[in-house]
């Protein structure tokens, strides 16, 4: 019986150990994943191919902003261009409509000197020039020019420049005389007032 039970025991162990045999499920996990590499195969290259049309889909889609972007850069070039051309026209023709009104006043004085010299009567031809010399101060007025009021006035920096200075005293500073008529242009100084101060 002993040796019986000897003979059992070491069958028994045989199949534990091969039961458990740790390189055996190995081995099983190693041809399972040979198995299966067809089909991670096909599915790679499924990605693969979904990938590139992905990939194709937005360089197609970048090459339309940048032709888009393209075309607004040159309208907005042509646009720029139009209007610097435009401001240019404006500047250059802001004076027409002045020069037109001049114009009329240069006719003026042509025919007051044509006429001195047919008939050099000096009444009237003063009377003439006083005519056209008030039909310019009319003109340059309509566009907003106004001569500064000096004579006698306190004496201001922002309207005057003085040019001559009289008197000793200590009193605030007086325009005696203009010497230089200054104007202002829609409110601005254009040109000061070049006048005399003097001090009482």
């Amino acid at each position: 019986m002993t040796g019986d039970r000897r003979g059992e025991r070491p069958e028994d162990g045989r199949e534990d150990a091969t039961a458990s045999d740790p390189s055996e499920e190995t081995g099983r996990d190693i041809a399972d994943a040979f198995d299966s590499r067809p089909a991670d195969a096909e599915e790679a290259r499924r990605d693969a191919a979904g990938d590139a049309d992905d990939l194709a889909s937005v360089r197609a889609e970048a090459e339309r902003y940048r032709e888009h972007l393209q075309r607004l850069q040159a309208e907005f070039e042509n646009y720029r261009k139009r209007v610097l051309r435009e401001q240019t026209q404006a500047v250059d023709l802001a004076a027409r409509p002045v020069i037109l009104r001049l114009l009329e006043v240069l006719d003026d004085f042509d025919l007051a000197l044509m006429h001195a010299q047919d008939r050099p009567d000096f009444d009237r031809f003063l009377h003439g020039v006083e005519l056209v010399y008030a039909k310019l101060v009319d003109t340059l007025r309509a566009e907003g020019l106004e001569r500064i009021e000096a004579q006698d006035k306190p004496f201001d920096p922002e309207l005057h420049e003085a040019l001559m200075q009289s008197g000793d005293g200590d009193g605030d500073p007086i325009v005696a005389d203009v010497l230089r008529p200054g104007y202002t242009l829609k409110g601005w100084v254009l040109r000061p007032a070049g006048v005399r101060v003097e001090r009482q």
